[in-house]
């Protein structure tokens, strides 16, 4: 099936981008994204958080501001009390206020298992807009929060997290990367991301091959949640981390010096995680200081673009 191209689509699947963007006029392109998963936590108005903070993530990756949003809900009306879905979407809508964003309605269908996500709209300047591709060799990479929602949300259902490594894991998901893109825009950026799913390896992967080059990360730089790199050790890790670690592994250079439990979060597979950014290296400094002043504590510079390349290889250091 032929997928039809449009001078003014600026950013559509062929990178595996965050977000497509399409160009209205000179000064206006639209950026569009979505973005639904089941819970990853209890309480249902936590739920909503931390599902509308990763969809808005999408949009603030390609460097613009969410305008509108849209609820996504499958629900088992049969099975669970309306007051859960009404606590959900209560969650939700703190953060689509919190983003500046209006909830512009929705779309909900019966189904056996509970998911909630959003359809986000967001606008850009055409030629503001942050990609996925640009990034060039001797850019410094800096991640913007700390890794290990996957590994300790693995411990929280086999129910041995400690309230504090539940505490934090939830305070860095519902953190909306607002104050982060915002920082982020001062700054000639040559690429962006945001890591979800696929962890710091794969989302750095996708980049890499968008601008054909190689990375290094350094993992003593990497921010790392409480508890994650404990229970990594004790091999308290979800799935996803091991299907990310066997796909991903090819393209991963580990010294021996390297543990097994760097290796595994630096696959850990992210809900509402951090940006992912490629900046000059004459500008990495500022930006850090900027993204601390704005609040965005983890932030850190984790490693560096090395070179041109269609490999796209990342050495683990």
């Amino acid at each position: 099936m032929e997928i039809k191209s449009h001078p003014n689509l600026l950013v559509g699947i062929d990178h595996h981008d965050d977000s497509a963007v399409y160009k209205l006029s000179e000064d206006v392109a639209i950026v569009q994204s979505l973005d639904f998963f089941t819970p990853i936590v209890d309480d249902p108005f936590t739920f909503g958080q931390i599902t509308a903070a990763n969809a808005l993530s999408d949009i603030y990756a390609m460097g613009a501001r969410p305008i509108t949003a849209m609820n996504i809900v499958a629900f088992p009306v049969d099975d669970l009390p309306n007051q859960i879905l009404k606590d959900i979407l209560k969650g939700g809508l703190d953060k689509i206020n919190e983003s500046g964003a209006v909830l512009a309605g929705g779309h909900s269908i019966k189904d056996d298992e509970l998911k909630y996500g959003l359809s986000v709209t967001g606008v850009v300047h055409p030629e503001k807009m942050i990609s996925n591709k640009g990034a060039l060799p001797g850019d410094k990479l800096i991640l913007t929060k700390a890794l290990g929602t996957g590994i300790v949300a693995t411990a929280l259902k086999r129910e041995i997290a400690s309230e504090a490594e539940v505490d934090a894991m939830v305070a860095s998901m519902i953190e909306l990367n607002k104050a982060a893109a915002e920082a982020a825009v001062q700054f000639p950026i040559h690429a962006m991301t945001d890591v979800t799913g696929f962890g710091l390896v794969g989302h750095l992967l996708e980049l890499l091959k968008a601008s054909q080059v190689d990375a290094t990360l350094d993992t003593a730089a990497l921010p790392l949640l409480p508890g994650a790199l404990h229970w990594a050790s004790k091999n308290v890790v979800p799935g996803g981390l091991k299907a990310n670690l066997k796909f991903y592994r090819p393209q991963l250079s580990v010294p021996s010096h390297i543990s097994r439990e760097m290796e595994m979060i630096a696959v850990d597979p992210q809900t509402s995680g951090g940006l992912l950014i490629s900046c000059p290296a004459e500008s990495a400094e500022a930006l850090l200081q900027k993204l601390h002043e704005s609040g965005v504590d983890a932030a850190s510079i984790i490693g560096e673009i090395t070179s041109t390349s269609l490999e796209s290889r990342i050495s683990l250091s």
